[in-house]
């Protein structure tokens, strides 16, 4: 297979998709990297946009077997992030231009906890008034409970399904019945029903994952009409089942942690080049296994970007993966480091915006 001529067609298959995916070559890593960027800039421009982050309690009803705050980790202090600092750092992220915020916890469906996010959006949204974008990610939950969250004032949800193979998704999760991929899937669905920008990502270079798994990712962001997309590399979590199976299974080298960044990278840029209009986040976990890993992802078609504005007394026990970088710096590093990412690249931050996915306003049927 020709990489220029895949590069140039109008519409790539699962089979150009698991080409892309399995580059290695630095040149033609190159030269798939630029061709993406050259469709964002066409569909998005050099422009990125911030959700300030911030990640407001740790408590978790689920039990995933990859996830650093999983209910089973005794070794984590539960947190949850007094009302008034949640709203300070929400004005804060609107006093200094971010354009939009992203409410992030563990998972919970007790009615106190929805009544209490529920209430959480009302007054952030009357912070500037209503000036602040309010993206959600707060796990799976009913529909009705996903209507009053959008009703209440937020209109972005991320929720990622992790992988689109529900025989991998199910090697993620205890089987108790309370971790399903059906259900995971019909949250999407209930989301978009609702009216929702819908977000999803998977996690990159799990055990057992394929090329063909992952081509079959960026097939389900489009069978799923998604808008937005948050995926990153896999990174091992020392206290959970699965990050102890890779490591003793000799699997987290530093030429496994490569491997994995490249795959993060390559999923970025071909799914801008599939999907061409939708968000794309460089995350953090890329960071946390490069230095440069969110912007290569930027220069590879990523187009959103998350500043930490979690309280820094908490961030040490909200780490769903070892190594997660920026735990120590304050709210106004993170702003000017990320700002300098940008700029190094040649892109700038679109301040004062909330940065919503053209995809979603390009797409007269939202419905899977």
């Amino acid at each position: 297979m020709d990489l220029q001529t895949v590069l140039h067609k109008d519409k790539l298959n699962k089979e150009d998709l698991v080409f892309l995916l399995g580059l290695t070559d630095p040149q033609d890593l190159q030269a798939f990297y630029a061709a993406a960027y050259a469709v964002k800039l066409e569909y998005i421009g050099n422009v990125d946009f911030y959700r300030g982050l911030l990640e407001f309690s740790n408590r978790c009803i689920k039990n995933c077997r990859y996830c650093g705050i999983r209910r089973g980790n005794t070794e984590v202090v539960r947190f949850d992030t007094p009302r008034e600092d949640i709203l300070h750092m929400a004005r804060w992220c609107y006093e200094n231009h971010y354009g939009s915020l992203c409410l992030q916890s563990g998972e919970r469906q007790d009615e106190a906890f929805i009544s209490y996010v529920e209430g959480l959006i009302r007054d952030i949204k009357r912070i500037g008034g209503g000036a602040l974008g309010l993206t959600l990610c707060c796990g799976e939950q009913t529909e009705a409970t996903y209507r009053r969250w959008f009703e209440a004032g937020a209109h972005r949800y991320l929720l990622r399904i992790e992988t689109s193979n529900p025989a991998l998704y199910a090697a993620l999760h205890p089987q108790d019945g309370h971790h399903e991929w059906q259900v995971r899937k019909d949250c999407l669905d209930a989301l978009a029903r609702t009216g929702w920008q819908v977000g999803t990502g998977v996690m990159i270079g799990l055990p057992g994952q394929t090329l063909e798994d992952l081509a079959d990712d960026i097939l389900f962001y489009e069978a799923q009409n998604i808008a937005m997309i948050g995926m990153g590399p896999y990174v091992v979590h020392h206290n959970t089942p699965i990050g102890n199976e890779v490591v003793a299974a000799g699997k987290d080298s530093p030429a496994d942690r490569e491997r994995r960044l490249r795959l993060g990278i390559n999923m970025v840029a071909a799914t801008r080049l599939y999907l061409k209009d939708v968000n794309i986040a460089a995350t953090t976990a890329l960071q946390a296994l490069h230095p440069l890993g969110r912007e290569m992802a930027l220069k590879a078609g990523a187009n959103i970007l998350m500043p930490l504005v979690t309280l820094p007394r908490f961030r040490t026990q909200y780490q769903l993966y070892d190594n997660k970088p920026c735990l120590e710096d304050g709210q106004e590093e993170c702003k000017n480091c990320l700002a300098s990412r940008v700029a190094s690249i040649g892109d700038r931050v679109g301040w004062d915006q909330w940065g919503d996915s053209p995809h979603f306003f390009n797409t007269l049927d939202r419905q899977p």
